[in-house]
């Protein structure tokens, strides 16, 4: 892949931040940052120049670590990019937090003398405020050793290899397998896939109880009872609770549970099969050939570049232009590390995708759902404010399955109207089986952390009820136990970035709201979603919600009647 990215021009030329600064020097960076505390604050302008000085360094030192981890994800066995991300983990931004707690400090106290604007900076200082509330010195260290188990796992993960009918293949490659109608050969992959998960499962559990540990550790220094209670804080969680959280596990066990086990008792029926196995859940249920949509990623590139021209031309244009500098890197290959992300070059002001294609229909919708992020990241990137450029969490993701899901009808520039039909079927399973597998996660994330002083054994049982729970009861895990026990270790969010996975059910269903709209009127739903995402993240979660022509609502109340529609679709193209 190209590197083009580092080479990219700034979005708007330095004020502060001198041209040959190196913002992954400790010392460069610190001396900055201490220009910025050591400002004299003696009106409102001051304190507003302080805080865009202060945007246009946290923009330039963050596309310093994004290139750094960029690297690293691109290429884990490169032992050079690993330590270059690693000295950053481990000697920069201990520096930065600190400091830059010092200068919320700083500007909250300046606000008490000269009073920003509140419609402009209610945002802005709801989160300084959380910060500095969060904010001990003594965490520092161990947010650091969480960092570095986290770039451990990615290293165990981005190594697994599998070696598959006469040739070595990477865990995304396997997975193409799995749609094969032999279900010999089906079986086989799965089986070969897990036994390979398998050999590191207890390094894995080693570095993941260390996670644990040390998040507890950091939950209680700053005064919290739990890591969850502290991690909702630090995401800023101002408009739901834990409790929110768990009646939405409820819901999705009362209404989304039944529909997928109807569904996957119709996929055991029309396969003849007597029970359904972990390997019989992707393939296409009447044996038809693989959806096989590209050959290679110009393929990939190209098709989904003309349907974001036929959805809106200002959309396939900021496609086009990331396309066109490089910023997409999107082939499977040996040492990438595994799943799929968006990340902001912040001071350039453009997005970069990540990903691992191998030829299979999930590699589409991946696609349009980091496209997605890239958009949000595009056209929120006029304001100066860098912390108003993206957007919390659960919006985020509506931008991202929104476009999925608003895609749909535009499938035809890889398939016949037939196996369009068909891939859309399966998008509309997977989007069930996804609401469930989000609770599925969360609920485990709510109770390790509520139980911290779990063993690895009572883990894996947790999982495993709650996985009983949300998956319905219908497929035949038998034989397999262990395989079912560790299963949580694929999953990269519990690793990396606790709790954010109860963002996607959230989503999904005002992402199911503009494709309510889209096929009533889908140039109204294309300019609330634009009108949604050009606000960033300037305002309240519920007002983004609210400009996109959408409901922020995670009740039963609003989830049955969207699967009432979603169930309607799936019966009507399955000719059912």
């Amino acid at each position: 892949m190209s590197m083009s990215f580092r080479s990219l021009p700034v979005f708007e030329k330095r004020r502060f931040v001198p041209e040959g600064a190196v913002l992954t020097k400790k010392d460069e960076v610190a001396a900055l940052l201490k220009i910025l505390l050591d400002r004299e604050m003696g009106s409102l302008g001051d304190l507003e120049r302080l805080i865009l000085d202060r945007s246009e360094f946290d923009a330039a030192l963050g596309q310093a670590g994004s290139i750094l981890y960029i690297e690293m994800t691109c290429d884990t066995a490169d032992s050079a990019k690993a330590k270059a991300y690693q000295d950053f983990v481990e000697n920069v931004e201990p520096v930065v937090k600190s400091l830059e707690h010092a200068l919320n400090e700083k500007i909250l106290k300046a606000q008490e003398v000269f009073s920003l604007p509140a419609g402009r900076y209610e945002i802005y200082l709801r989160s300084a405020r959380a910060e500095v509330e969060l904010f001990v010195d003594k965490n520092i260290p161990l947010q650091t050793e969480v960092a570095l188990l986290s770039q451990e796992y990615q290293t165990v993960c981005g190594a697994m290899m599998v070696d598959f009918e006469g040739q070595e293949r990477t865990l995304p490659e396997m997975s193409k397998f799995l749609l094969e109608s032999d279900r010999d050969l089906r079986e086989r992959a799965w089986r070969a896939t897990s036994e390979r998960r398998m050999k590191d499962k207890d390094r894995v559990e080693e570095i993941f109880d260390k996670m644990r540990n040390l998040r507890h550790q950091i939950a209680c220094n700053a005064g919290h009872e739990n890591f969850r209670d502290y991690q909702f804080k630090a995401y800023l969680r101002y408009d739901y609770t834990p409790s929110d959280c768990k009646a939405y596990h409820k819901s999705i066990r009362e209404v989304v549970v039944p529909l997928r086990r109807e569904i996957d008792d119709h996929r055991r029926r029309m396969m003849k099969v007597s029970s359904l196995r972990p390997w019989d859940v992707a393939v296409d249920v009447l044996n038809r050939a693989v959806l096989k949509p590209f050959d290679d990623v110009a393929q990939l590139k190209a098709g989904v570049k003309n349907i974001f021209h036929r959805l809106d031309r200002d959309l396939g244009n900021l496609y086009q232009d990331m396309d066109s500098l490089g910023l997409l890197d999107l082939a499977s290959r040996k040492g990438k590390a595994p799943g799929g992300y968006q990340n902001t070059l912040a001071e350039a002001r453009k997005p970069f995708i990540f990903m691992n294609a191998v030829g299979v229909d999930d590699d589409i919708r991946t696609l349009l759902h980091e496209s997605g992020h890239a958009f949000h990241s595009y056209l929120s990137a006029h304001d100066p404010i860098v912390d108003y450029r993206h957007a919390p969490m659960e919006f985020c993701e509506v931008a991202s399955m929104s476009m999925e899901l608003m895609a749909n009808d535009l499938i035809t520039e890889f398939y016949s109207p037939q196996d369009a039909r068909r891939s859309a079927v399966e998008h509309l399973e997977g989007m069930i089986s996804v609401l469930a597998w989000v609770a599925t996660v969360d609920a485990f994330q709510h109770w390790m952390y509520e139980h911290p002083a779990h063993s690895s054994g009572e883990r894996q049982m947790a999982w495993v009820g709650f996985h009983q729970e949300f998956g319905g009861g219908v497929i035949d895990w038998s034989g397999l136990e262990e395989a079912r026990a560790y299963l949580w270790h694929r999953q990269l969010h519990i690793f990396e970035v606790p709790f954010y996975y109860i963002e996607y059910g959230i989503a999904q269903l005002g992402a199911l709201q503009l494709w309510q709209q889209s096929k009533k009127d889908p140039c109204a739903a294309i300019q609330n979603y634009k009108r949604g995402l050009s606000l960033g993240g300037s305002r309240p979660l519920p007002e983004l919600f609210s400009e996109s022509g959408i409901r922020f609502d995670f009740s039963k109340n609003m989830i049955a009647p969207l699967m009432d529609e979603v169930y309607k679709e799936w019966k009507k193209l399955s000719g059912l």
